[in-house]
């Protein structure tokens, strides 16, 4: 197993993923929660069963896999539906992603989970075991930065994209909880030479 496990989380277009391909290509494990989850709720995925069984059969779609839209709008609509997947979610893609960083053979490796924070947050000390890990990076830019990027790719409204952001953590409060600060207001190659920087860091820590 990696010898440390290194938290990357950041808010929503932020730049989290394009570090997380440059920490790859450095040849570090990367395990991305939100990879697991959709594996859990695919066709067939093992997260399946429990979600039919605790949100109803209209969650699930024709293919038999989770129908993200539909349980979008019920989780936004219904504070204690979104408690009920959580606490399906959460534990599987823990155990699912304990065995991945398991097998890490690198002297650390990269844990994304991008509601790191918003997960975490209202935990007291000490976390469980399986919580510890041995730093958090956040990739951190201007709000207004964000909110361009995400009405770009993906077409959303402002207010769209405004109210996915008012769900998450602040800007202050990511901040607040990092161990290792990347800023992604200037661009990609900026980003990327913080991460190589950070790299050497935390290979020769």
């Amino acid at each position: 197993m990696a010898k440390r496990i290194i938290v990357l989380t950041g808010g929503i277009g932020s730049g989290k993923s394009i570090a997380a391909q440059r920490f790859a290509a450095k040849g570090i494990t990367v395990v991305d929660a939100d990879v697991l989850s959709r594996q859990l709720t695919a066709p067939g995925g093992a997260a399946i069963a429990a979600i039919r069984s605790a949100l109803g059969p209209q969650c699930i779609g024709q293919d038999g896999g989770l129908d993200r839209d539909r349980v979008r709008a019920q989780v936004f609509a219904d504070p204690s539906a979104r408690q009920q997947l959580e606490s399906i979610l959460h534990p599987m893609i823990r155990r699912e992603a304990q065995a991945a960083l398991a097998m890490a053979p690198d002297p650390y490796a990269i844990y994304m989970v991008p509601l790191w924070i918003e997960t975490h947050r209202v935990r007291t000390e000490p976390r469980p075991t399986e919580d510890q890990v041995d730093g958090i990076i956040v990739v951190d830019c201007a709000e207004e930065t964000q909110i361009q990027r995400v009405m770009q790719r993906s077409g959303l409204r402002r207010e769209d994209v405004l109210a996915i952001m008012a769900a998450q953590a602040s800007r202050e409060e990511r901040r607040a909880y990092a161990t290792h600060l990347l800023n992604n207001d200037g661009g990609i190659e900026q980003l990327t030479q913080q991460v190589d920087a950070l790299h050497e860091d935390l290979i020769h820590s």
